[in-house]
C-alpha cells in the first residue's frame, strides 16, 4: 500500500464547537463575525451580538425540553438562522441533524425516526407540512419550529428567565469526543446512512484548513477575510465552511441558492475575499463569460486570453515544482495585456475581491483550473467525504498541481490499496454509521477509512482521482473502465450540461447527454438561427454534429475500447426534483439508468 502523510500543524482541539463563539466574543467583542441581508442591505453582526443571540436561543431550547445528547433536526436552505441553531444546540450539548429542504416525506420520516429526533426546525409552511405528514410515526418528536413564523424570537422570549449559568454548565460538559452531528450521506449507491461526526472531527479539520491555508485566506490587503456561504448546510462541506469561518474570525454571509442566476448577483453585492465552492460554479462562470464575449463579437479575444491564462498558470506551476523557469517575458506581456480586457471582468463576477477558492465535491478539469488561476483566482481543488468531515486533501498554497485534488491536510494520511482504492486516515475520520455496525466495520479498518474512490498518488503525495469503485463499468468483453474522467471531458464542451457513460455487460460504451438550455440558445443565436426548445433541437443535424465533435474530442484521450461509440441526447437535464441528482448535485447513476432504460436499450439495438 503506497501512502503519504502530512505532519500535524498544531495541538489537538479542546472543548466543543460552541466554545469558539464565547471565546471570540471575550477576546474581540466588536469583530464583525457575520453579515445578514436585511431589506437588501448586509447588516453587520459582531462577535458579542452573535454570542448573545446564541445564548438566548440556547436558553429557549432548554425551556422547550431539549437536553444534553438530544437530536434536533434542521430542515432548511442555507440561512443565518441555521448557523444560530447549530451553535445554540452545541451550547447545550444537543446534536443537530441536517435534513435537505427538498427531502421527500419518506426520507424525512426515515431520518427523524432513525435519529430519534425530539424536535425539527423547518423553514416554511411546506416543510412543516412535510414533517407533519409523517409525525404520527415519530413518537419522540415533540416540536416543529418554523423559521418563517418567528420561532427564533419566540424561543428566545421563552428562555428569558433561564440563568446563563445553566447553558454554560451544559456547554462545558462537551468534549472533542462528544457527538456534534449526524449527517446523512448523499445516497448515490443506496439509502443514505447517518455519519456520526464529533466536535473533534469538525474542529480538527477546520483548524487544519485554517493553519495550512492561512496565507491564502488572509491575503486581503489588511481587510478582514469574508466569505459568502452558499453551499447547503445540510452537506458536510457547507457545515465545515461554517465551523472554519467562526473559528477563524472570518466574516460570513448566507445565500440560499446554488443557481447561478441568483448566486452571481449575491456574490457581486457581498464581495467575498475567499470562497468554498463546487466545480459547477466555475463551469457556469466560464461558459457565461465565453457566451458574453461571443455575443459582443469578442470571442477570438476571449479565446486568446484563455490560452494565455492557461499557459501563464502552467508556467508558474512548473516553476513552483522546480521543473521550469516560470513565464517568459513575452508571456508576461501578453498576460498583462489581457488583464483589464478579460481577467478583471471574470473576477468581477465574484465581486472583484476573490483571489482564492477551495473547491470539491466533483472533478474540476485541469484546463479550467489553469484558466481561473491565470485570471487571478486560484482554485485549490480538494477531496473529502461526509465520513472524513469534508476535506482530507487539498492543493497547498502557492504549489498547486491542477487536475489533482492535492496532498493530505496537516495531520492526515492518504494511501492507495492494491486494487487502487483510496484509503484515508486522520482526525476528521468519523466514528461510524448510526445503527449500521456492519457498514461501519466495512468502511473502517484500524483507523483507516476505505473511501470507495479510485485514485493514484504521485511522488510528491498529490492525489488524482480516477473514479468510483462501485461505478467501474465492466463491458461484455471483460474490460474494466472508470467512466468519471471520460464524462468530465465530454462535459467540457459549452453545450453539454451532463454526461453519463453506460456499458455494464455491453459490447461498448455509450452515453446519455443533456444540454445546457442557456448555452443552446446562445449557440443558435450565434449561427443566426431561430430559437428552439431543447426537445425540438434534439433532432437537429447540426447540433448532433457539434455534440459528436465533443464526444470525439474526449475519445482521443482514451483507447478505442474505452471510447464512447454512441450517445443519446435527452430532452431535459437530470434534476434533484426527479430524484436523479443527489443534493450535492452528483448523478444518481442507478436512478438515471432506470429512468432512461428504454433509451439505453435503443443505443445498443442491432
Amino acid at each position: 500500500m503506497r501512502e503519504f502523510s502530512s505532519p500535524a500543524a498544531g495541538g489537538a482541539p479542546t472543548g466543543g464547537l460552541a466554545d469558539s463563539v464565547f471565546d471570540r466574543a471575550e477576546r474581540e467583542p466588536g469583530l464583525v463575525l457575520m453579515s445578514r441581508l436585511v431589506d437588501g442591505v448586509w447588516e453587520p453582526v459582531t462577535a458579542a451580538r452573535f454570542r448573545d443571540e446564541v445564548l438566548a436561543l440556547a436558553r429557549g431550547l432548554l425551556t422547550r425540553g431539549v437536553r444534553y445528547g438530544d437530536r434536533v433536526a434542521v430542515m432548511s436552505a442555507t440561512r443565518w438562522e441555521w448557523t444560530l441553531f447549530d451553535y445554540a444546540l452545541w451550547s447545550v450539548g444537543a446534536i443537530p441533524v441536517p435534513v435537505y429542504p427538498t427531502a421527500a416525506p419518506d426520507q424525512v420520516r426515515w431520518i427523524l425516526a432513525e435519529t430519534s429526533a425530539v424536535a425539527c426546525v423547518v423553514e416554511d409552511e411546506d416543510q412543516a407540512m412535510t414533517v407533519g405528514a409523517v409525525c404520527d410515526a415519530l413518537p419522540e418528536l415533540t416540536g416543529i419550529w418554523q423559521l418563517d413564523r418567528g420561532c427564533v424570537a419566540q424561543l428566545a422570549a421563552d428562555g428569558a428567565g433561564v440563568p446563563d449559568a445553566l447553558v454554560h454548565r451544559q456547554r462545558l460538559g462537551v468534549s472533542p469526543d462528544s457527538l456534534a452531528s449526524v449527517i446523512y450521506t448523499s445516497g448515490t449507491t443506496g439509502r443514505p446512512k447517518g455519519c456520526l461526526l464529533t466536535h473533534g472531527n469538525f474542529a480538527s479539520v477546520a483548524d487544519a484548513v485554517l493553519a495550512g491555508w492561512d496565507e491564502v485566506i488572509r491575503d486581503t490587503g489588511g481587510e478582514q477575510p469574508a466569505t459568502l456561504l452558499f453551499l447547503p448546510l445540510a452537506h458536510v462541506f457547507g457545515r465545515l465552511t461554517q465551523v472554519a469561518a467562526v473559528r477563524g474570525g472570518i466574516r460570513i454571509g448566507h445565500h440560499a441558492k446554488l443557481a447561478s442566476e441568483s448566486l452571481l448577483p449575491a456574490l457581486a453585492a457581498f464581495r467575498p475575499t475567499f470562497l468554498h465552492a463546487v466545480p459547477y460554479i466555475f463551469e457556469k462562470i466560464h461558459r457565461r463569460a465565453r457566451e458574453a464575449a461571443e455575443a459582443a463579437g469578442r470571442l477570438e479575444l476571449f479565446e486568446q486570453a484563455e490560452r494565455v491564462a492557461v499557459e501563464w498558470s502552467a508556467a508558474w506551476e512548473r516553476r513552483a515544482h522546480r521543473t521550469g523557469p516560470g513565464p517568459s517575458p513575452a508571456l508576461r506581456l501578453r498576460h498583462a495585456a489581457y488583464e483589464r480586457m478579460v481577467y478583471q471582468r471574470v473576477r468581477a463576477v465574484l465581486g472583484g475581491r476573490v483571489r482564492a477558492v477551495m473547491t470539491g465535491g466533483s472533478m474540476l478539469g485541469r484546463e479550467l483550473g489553469l484558466f481561473f488561476a491565470g485570471a487571478g483566482m486560484t482554485v485549490y481543488e480538494g477531496y473529502g467525504l461526509t465520513e472524513s468531515s469534508a476535506p482530507v486533501t487539498a492543493n497547498p498554497p502557492r504549489r498547486p498541481k491542477f487536475g489533482t485534488v492535492g496532498r493530505p491536510l496537516p495531520g492526515s494520511t492518504v494511501a492507495i490499496a492494491e486494487d487502487g482504492e483510496v484509503w484515508v486516515k486522520g482526525p476528521g475520520v468519523f466514528s461510524g454509521y448510526l445503527n449500521h455496525p456492519r457498514c461501519s466495520d466495512e468502511a473502517l479498518c484500524r483507523g483507516w477509512l476505505a473511501t470507495g474512490d479510485l485514485g493514484e498518488l504521485d511522488e510528491d503525495g498529490y492525489l488524482t482521482l480516477t473514479g468510483r469503485k462501485k461505478e467501474v463499468i465492466v463491458t461484455s468483453s471483460g474490460k474494466n473502465l472508470a467512466p468519471a474522467v471520460l464524462e468530465e471531458r465530454v462535459r467540457a464542451h459549452p453545450l453539454i450540461a451532463q454526461c453519463l457513460v453506460v456499458g455494464d455487460n455491453r459490447p461498448y460504451l455509450a452515453a446519455l447527454i443533456t444540454l445546457d438550455p442557456v448555452a443552446l440558445a446562445h449557440w443558435l443565436r450565434a449561427r443566426g438561427r431561430p430559437p428552439l426548445e431543447v426537445r425540438q433541437a434534439l433532432t437537429d443535424p447540426e447540433l448532433h454534429q457539434e455534440v459528436q465533435r465533443a464526444v470525439g474530442a474526449a475519445n482521443t484521450t482514451v483507447s478505442r475500447a474505452e471510447s464512447i461509440r454512441a450517445f443519446r441526447l435527452l430532452p431535459r437535464e437530470f434534476s434533484l426534483e426527479e430524484g436523479l441528482l443527489t443534493p450535492s448535485l452528483k448523478i444518481r447513476r442507478t436512478a438515471v439508468a432506470e429512468r432512461y432504460a428504454a433509451d439505453i436499450e435503443e443505443l445498443y439495438a442491432g
